[in-house]
């Protein structure tokens, strides 16, 4: 059942009602699915889902983004979590398919959700288990917003209050994880697709990984740590090149409007002002 059926199964304005994640428009509803059919739409994306894990498995990276942008297209784009998993596992495919630029948009996409997710106040979800394509389960629960949960009063019920302080560390934790392995692709991604913009994104990204790496796989501490070391360089490089062809460029269409006056770019010079770091210019002699 594809979540964008909501509008003929409940008078609702269409404005307003419930969309499937892979819908164009990202604006938050008020409304929700019964849950009912929530959760029909949660284990239609889940039979998807692990569809496309398996392809992945298998390495049929191209058919398993297909079946996982099917699975996307069940989820209510109110569920940011089971969102954010999906789309940083269509990061992974990309990946193997060496389609960095494909990779760094799938990832940010699962990084936007994460955000939002972590910005929304608390809300009623449905429970379910989402696995990612390296085949990690987590145990989809309802969260709070990052505040103190207090135990009840006398007469309430105590281990309720227990279990959801727990499902809520849970969710916490798994946020953290799926955060991590799109930051690890998007970073990776970017260092291929190369260029000062992405080489300097990539760096960002390693270092916001870098204070909880120690809580990450040795293999994904270990590219951490080496991609520190060899960033800055390329960082370094790529700025330098770029803002050469830049100048060039400017130069040729400076040259090309002194031609008509018998002058050209090379008439002039440029001289720093050390104090203030700003340029001046004059006539060459």
């Amino acid at each position: 059942m594809s979540a964008s059926r909501m509008e003929s199964e409940a008078a609702v304005d269409p404005a307003t009602k419930p969309r499937g994640a892979a819908e164009q428009s990202q604006a938050p509803s008020a409304l929700r699915f019964p849950p009912e059919e929530e959760a029909a739409l949660l284990s239609a994306s889940n039979v998807d889902k692990s569809a496309a894990n398996d392809l992945f498995k298998t390495a049929e990276y191209s058919q398993a983004i297909s079946i996982y942008d099917r699975a996307l297209s069940s989820v209510p784009n109110y569920l940011e979590y089971e969102i954010a998993v999906l789309k940083s596992n269509i990061a992974a495919c990309h990946l193997k398919l060496s389609d960095w630029k494909a990779a760094i948009d799938e990832a940010t996409k699962s990084i936007e959700a994460l955000d939002r997710l972590e910005a929304v106040a608390p809300s009623d979800k449905s429970s379910d288990v989402v696995e990612d394509a390296d085949g990690a389960k987590n145990a989809t629960e309802p969260k709070n917003d990052g505040g103190v949960v207090e135990l009840p009063d006398d007469g309430e019920d105590e281990a309720s209050a227990i279990e959801k302080i727990e499902k809520d560390d849970r969710r916490k934790k798994d946020i953290k994880r799926i955060r991590a392995k799109a930051l690890m692709r998007r970073a990776r991604a970017r260092s291929e697709q190369g260029g000062w913009s992405n080489l300097q994104g990539a760096l960002e990204d390693y270092n916001t990984l870098l204070p909880q790496s120690s809580s990450l796989p040795p293999s994904d501490q270990k590219i951490i740590t080496t991609a520190l070391r060899t960033l800055p360089p390329r960082v370094a490089a790529a700025q330098k090149q770029e803002m050469g062809e830049m100048m060039g460029k400017l130069k040729e269409l400076g040259n090309g409007i002194l031609k008509p006056f018998g002058l050209s770019t090379d008439s002039f010079k440029f001289e720093k002002d050390e104090k203030t770091g700003g340029y001046s210019i004059g006539m060459n002699n």
